[in-house]
């Protein structure tokens, strides 16, 4: 039976959970994941699992933070004043903003706190610090 190589395109279903069990991402109820091998357009340590698996296989993939979405880095969280914000924006614990840093270049925060003055900014992956876990299920070989 065919075994996934570097370059081959594959379609897997996954479920991706942190160390205490929580689900942050599953293809359940959805077409599965496509992707080839070798790109890095998901995380290359979840690519490098899949390689070698034959179709209908599935296993479990562990991954560590610095393989996954990296530390979680303190100078990337920042408490800015509430009037920074435009008129009528209503920030909230958990909300993504896109900001502009300048020369056309934006960045994806979150909103990890409210005080009555202050907004707490954290623009790190939401993930990074994490321990990840895959179950995943290869599909087919494109």
């Amino acid at each position: 039976m065919a075994q996934v190589k570097s370059g081959d395109t594959v379609r897997v279903h996954y479920t991706g959970k942190l160390d205490d069990g929580t689900v942050f991402a599953s293809s359940s109820n959805r077409e599965p994941l496509q992707f080839t091998i070798g790109e890095e357009r998901i995380i290359p340590a979840l690519e490098q699992a899949v390689v070698g698996m034959s179709p209908g296989e599935a296993k479990t993939a562990e991954i560590v933070a610095d393989e996954a979405y990296g530390p979680h880095y303190d100078e990337l969280v920042r408490v800015v004043n509430r009037s920074t914000f435009p008129a009528g924006l209503e920030p909230e614990v958990g909300q993504r903003l896109n900001l502009s840093e300048g020369e056309g270049r934006e960045i994806v925060v979150t909103v990890v706190d409210l005080s009555d003055s202050d907004v707490t900014l954290d623009a790190n992956h939401p993930l990074a610090g994490e321990d990840l876990t895959f179950d995943i299920q290869l599909v087919e070989i494109v």
